[in-house]
């Protein structure tokens, strides 16, 4: 059967594994790696999940706890001398893929959350949004039951820089003095 799309064999399978590591900051799993390396048609989930071991095996990736998987310097010097024979198009959707992921992934490192249960069966919910220098904002709201609270948390990783950008807005707004 004649496979579509820019990647034929396991080889093309590597190099684009090799690819997308060495351009994210950040460890990534193995449904990252597919994920970010499903840019073309001829990539199949069981290409990336057969390619990975086998580019742990030979030294190119290092299996961290976790399950998670950074690129070596081998791997690195690999990668760069065969990335070339990466179809454009492929290339720029995977260094696109990248670049969301790893703001994504920056985003969800600077919102943090967590839930304290307190004696009478209520909940704080303590939510902060950080920069590289420390809290941005921290805030802690009661919620009557762990239901509540795990919502709270939930809407807060969601929207949490609409939240500091209303709160800002809104402390700084000098038209009622």
């Amino acid at each position: 059967m004649q496979r579509h799309g820019f990647i034929h064999d396991l080889l093309d399978v590597k190099i684009l594994i090799l690819f997308i590591t060495a351009r994210t900051k950040f460890p990534l799993s193995k449904q990252d790696i597919y994920e970010l390396c499903f840019q073309d048609d001829g990539l199949s989930y069981i290409d990336v999940f057969d390619a990975i071991p086998k580019l742990v095996a030979s030294g190119h990736l290092q299996q961290l706890e976790g399950d998670l998987y950074v690129i070596t310097e081998k791997g690195r010097d690999h990668g760069a001398v065969t990335e070339n024979d990466i179809a454009f198009t492929v290339r720029r959707k995977a260094e696109d893929a990248v670049e969301k992921y790893d703001r994504e992934h920056r985003r969800q490192n600077k919102i943090n959350t967590q839930l304290l249960e307190r004696e009478n069966g209520e909940y704080g919910v303590v939510m902060s949004l950080d920069d590289e220098f420390g809290a941005l904002m921290k805030l802690e709201l009661l919620a009557t039951d762990q239901r509540q609270a795990i919502q709270l948390a939930k809407r807060f990783e969601k929207h949490a820089d609409l939240l500091y950008d209303l709160m800002v807005t809104t402390l700084w707004d000098d038209t009622d003095t």
